[in-house]
């Protein structure tokens, strides 16, 4: 197998918790020295100490401006687009007609994408080039798929007035092969943390980065959207109203920031090609991944307690709008809903990994669960009072950052677990697992919003005055005491079965490493940790 030539970047584990074996006076364990002296096959020695440069970071963080303004503008507004530009010129029938196609085309496509994401995973993870495993795929995956954005979003040059037929033949291909593509880009981006660094706190680093960076991009073009359109819409045909120039225009330009984006973490970081990443059993096919990946009783803990955060959390946020029209009777003051996540979110991500220097992100993690209960009550007991509302609104938000960075940094961490149970290295399925979750809660909350609206006679020319006290406490059950029941659950998951942390990471990594080192006669064995604190010692034993 051809190596990488990328750089060995050792990290620093002065800042979480190891176990004490062979520990020097310096803080660097004999087993992390003796391994960082091992050139790895095909590859200059590099010295141990030093972390990666900030420049690396910014690089490494820049990368999710782009692709979460990327996501939205084709999960959101493209839907807004096609609804009310793309068919303009368009016969109002055969638009309609037009419109509810591409539509349920693209729910299909959406749902579907939720089984292709391991896959891609798969696909990512055996692939070896002399410029690493993740950084080519950002530059075909961000690439490619920012061309074929801005092609969507001209209406494929207005082929619907040439043939209805062809048009859709050619959506098709098209949205499909978009689709794969932006989630190649999306898969590789994340699941380059464990490459880029082996220390928890360092990965929290990246992790904060990048969500703060995808936070601005993706609220941050909500903000920007009408006046792109506007203003070329006016440029190109002299009035203000939405036109298909002005959509076009907003897709090139949402494509050169992804393009310019994926450039930059292509050619601004470096995986780590450390003893643990070169020396692990090779991937496999598919079946041979999953099969590794069930193995892996942390990364499937993890999972589940996430999996229920999330649906949990669309479930509310997909009837916040109802909340305003139909129980307070103030829609205006909706935007609030928007404002907080925003103001919230922007504070939480750099905030994570200065806390996490000092604070467990286990503790952070069930912190973050406590402010959610607390914002669940205040929804149940002051749904009618816009103040009481607005409290709730900040404790439901506040957190959201903090459990989504925790659950995305043990699954990461438990890649290592994964091949130290195993013998295979999964990264990038690993870290596909997470997208994949959002999809299916994602898919949950279209059908849990359409329940609840019907269930609560919030429909139609129904206003908050039509709304009895039966209403409110079918809309109160469902869009507040059901999530409040799967917060509570995903918890107990969380307290009861999730194992992996800084700690246990740290003792893992040693353990990798002195395997892969020849010191396999330390008293704990190889799989110890594994098997001491993931309750599957047997797995371990037998799987490296």
């Amino acid at each position: 197998m051809e190596q990488s030539s990328t750089e060995h970047e050792p990290t620093d584990q002065s800042n979480i918790g190891q176990s004490n074996i062979g520990q020097s006076n310096t803080g660097q364990s004999n087993i992390e020295r003796s391994v960082a002296e091992q050139p790895v096959a095909g590859q200059p020695s590099s010295s141990s100490g030093g972390k990666t440069g900030v420049g690396r970071r910014i690089c490494y963080a820049l990368g999710n401006l782009g692709q979460a303004t990327f996501y939205n503008a084709l999960s959101t507004y493209f839907v807004v687009y096609v609804t009310s530009a793309m068919f303009a010129g368009v016969d109002k029938a055969l638009a309609t007609r037009l419109i509810g196609i591409i539509t349920g085309l693209i729910v299909i496509i959406r749902i579907a994408e939720i089984f292709i994401d391991p896959l891609l995973g798969n696909l990512i993870d055996n692939t070896t080039t002399r410029f690493g495993r993740f950084r080519p795929w950002q530059v075909i995956g961000g690439c490619t798929s920012a061309v074929l954005l801005a092609l969507v979003y001209t209406g494929l040059f207005g082929l619907v007035n040439v043939s209805e037929t062809w048009f859709i033949i050619l959506f098709v291909v098209v949205f499909i092969t978009l689709d794969v593509l932006y989630s190649l880009r999306d898969i590789s981006y994340w699941g380059m943390i464990p490459a880029l660094s082996e220390d928890s706190h360092e990965r929290s680093v990246y992790t904060a980065l990048g969500s703060f960076t995808g936070s601005i991009g993706y609220n941050g073009i909500t903000v920007v959207v009408i006046p792109i359109v506007s203003y070329f819409s006016y440029l190109f045909t002299g009035s203000h109203a939405e036109s298909q120039s002005g959509w076009t225009a907003f897709g090139v330009i949402v494509a050169l920031l992804g393009i310019i984006t994926a450039l930059t973490v292509a050619f601004g970081t470096r995986e780590n090609d450390s003893a643990l990443r070169a020396k692990a059993e090779k991937n496999g096919n598919p079946l041979q991944a999953f099969a590794a990946l069930a193995h892996n009783d942390q990364l499937l803990w993890v999972a589940l307690s996430y999996l229920l955060y999330a649906i949990a959390n669309v479930a509310t946020t997909g009837v916040l709008l109802y909340l305003f029209k139909f129980v307070l009777g103030q829609p205006a003051a909706f935007s609030i809903a928007g404002v907080i996540p925003i103001i919230t979110g922007l504070i939480a991500a750099p905030l994570y990994p200065v806390l996490n220097r000092f604070i467990p992100r286990r503790y952070l993690y069930i912190a973050g669960m406590a402010f959610m209960i607390a914002g669940y009550v205040m929804f149940i007991v002051g749904a009618q009072n816009l103040t009481m509302v607005i409290v709730a609104l900040v404790l439901f938000y506040i957190p959201g950052t903090f459990i989504q960075m925790t659950a995305i940094l043990s699954l990461t961490d438990s890649i290592e677990y994964g091949q130290l149970k195993t013998g295979r290295r999964n990264e990038a399925v690993t870290l596909s697992v997470r997208p994949m979750l959002d999809k299916i809660a994602g898919a949950f909350s279209n059908g849990i919003v359409g329940f609840i609206a019907v269930a609560a006679g919030m429909v139609g020319t129904a206003t908050a005055a039509d709304m009895t006290a039966e209403n409110i406490r079918t809309f109160k059950m469902f869009a507040f005491y059901t999530p409040l029941a799967l917060i509570v659950a995903s918890l107990l998951v969380f307290v009861f079965t999730v194992k992996i942390d800084e700690k246990m990471h740290a003792r893992i990594v040693e353990e990798l490493e002195a395997k892969l080192a020849g010191d396999d006669g330390d008293a704990d064995g190889v799989g110890g940790v594994a098997g001491r604190d993931g309750a599957a010692g047997r797995d371990g034993a037998d799987g490296i």
